[in-house]
């Protein structure tokens, strides 16, 4: 075979196109492999966690190592040594410190690129509806059902999900409520129970029961872990709602630690419930709380909806105390919840004084001078004007950045 037949008879070789791969792994690497993920949609989501005890770190701990970029963690309690056996951000150094901050400050040393705030609070009177509607999700990490009931009402108003978890001893559930009218609340799960459980926690003069309030939870941090885990494995799911896939929403799961049993249950939509009451068309007003007086507020309610309507606050709010036996009255204005029984006794006499309730203005208070926050509104809160069944709804929208504040 002379050259020119070898060169003929030659077999072409061809090299495929170099393939274009990243070898940088940033931190979400291993996640953006699961097909269905969107880290930016984590990063871009704001949460809240009420609770900052065994299941609230442990929701945090997740949520900085998934890197959902916003978060507000409310709690009212400081850290004991008893928490220490439960809660993975907390060290014995942080005895005495404010849960909230310390759970706020560990997150984001987990991870440097999500932001936490933390605020001392109380979940049941300072924090405003606008708070929750800023929230992709809400999530309860919470020891009481008065918190639940608030939670699950301030989330059902403003279509927000509401992410329950509970534990005691070695047994925990989580429960998944999204709001809709087919959909059923927290509320609808209640027996009746569980709303006198609820209501123990008042006296009969709907005073708060402060060692009622001091009651604690047994349990461990494992099945902390395994509740929480679901709860956070539950919102990565409903914040890619349109990716179909399945979740708790509606459900209940239960489970138990001693024998492995778990099982998820259905629950039905009360349609008797008190809580489904839902806003919407929202207005902003431009004003802060701490200056919209009650004369003001009154003023534009009736230019917006009708002359004859009223100013509604979607709280109870306690404006003064009156002892019977002195007959005297002394200024209180802040929400019912805040009074406890030694807060109602007449320091004259020692007399349980009666308080004087409201959740409206009608323009024959005197006391209409008082700023919305003054009359014991939280930040950010929300009230309603309404003739009849005519209404308006308007968001103090002047007190979101101090109201959120890292998190706006």
């Amino acid at each position: 075979m002379n050259d020119e037949q070898a060169q003929d008879e030659a077999v072409e070789v061809t090299f495929p196109e170099p393939i274009d791969v990243d070898l940088h792994e940033d931190r979400y690497h291993r996640l953006r492999l699961i097909p269905w993920w969107d880290q930016e949609r984590l990063q871009n989501a704001r949460v809240l966690v009420v609770g900052a005890g065994a299941l609230g770190n442990e929701i945090l701990k997740n949520i900085a190592l998934l890197g959902i970029g916003r978060t507000m963690i409310v709690d009212i309690d400081i850290i004991e040594e008893s928490n220490l056996t439960r809660s993975v951000l907390f060290r014995a150094s942080d005895n005495d410190c404010e849960k909230a901050a310390v759970a706020a400050r560990a997150g984001m040393e987990i991870n440097p690129d999500i932001t936490v705030e933390g605020r001392n609070a109380d979940i049941n009177y300072d924090v405003g509806l606008g708070v929750f509607g800023e929230m992709d999700i809400c999530f309860g990490a919470l020891d009481n059902r008065e918190a639940r009931v608030t939670m699950n009402a301030a989330c059902y108003k403003l279509g927000v999900p509401f992410v329950d978890g509970a534990i005691e001893v070695t047994n925990g559930m989580v429960r998944v409520f999204v709001g809709g009218e087919d959909q059923p609340c927290y509320e609808c799960t209640m027996s009746d129970m569980d709303y006198q459980l609820l209501n123990m926690r008042r006296s009969c003069a709907l005073l708060t029961r402060d060692e009622i309030l001091e009651g604690k939870v047994p349990t461990t941090p494992t099945v902390g872990s395994i509740i929480a885990g679901i709860q956070v494995h539950e919102a990565v799911k409903l914040l890619h709602a349109d990716r179909d896939l399945p979740t708790l929403a509606g459900k209940g799961y239960f489970f138990n630690g001693l024998t492995y049993d778990s099982y998820v249950i259905n629950y039905d939509r009360r349609e008797d419930c008190p809580a489904h009451e839902t806003l919407e068309d929202i207005q902003e007003l431009d004003r802060r709380s701490t200056e919209l007086t009650g004369a003001e507020a009154l003023e534009m309610v009736r230019s917006e909806v009708s002359a004859e309507a009223v100013v509604e606050f979607h709280r109870e709010l306690c404006t003064r105390l009156y002892c019977p036996k002195c007959d005297e009255y002394e200024d209180y204005f802040r929400s019912l919840g805040r009074l406890s029984v030694k807060q109602a006794e007449c320091p004259h006499c020692g007399t349980m004084r009666e308080p004087d309730l409201t959740h409206s203005l009608n323009g024959t208070e005197d006391y209409l001078d008082k700023t919305l926050a003054g009359l014991g509104l939280p930040l950010y809160d929300m009230i309603t004007g309404r003739a009849g069944w005519d209404m308006k709804h308007f968001l103090i929208a002047g007190d979101r950045e101090e109201a959120l504040g890292s998190i706006a």
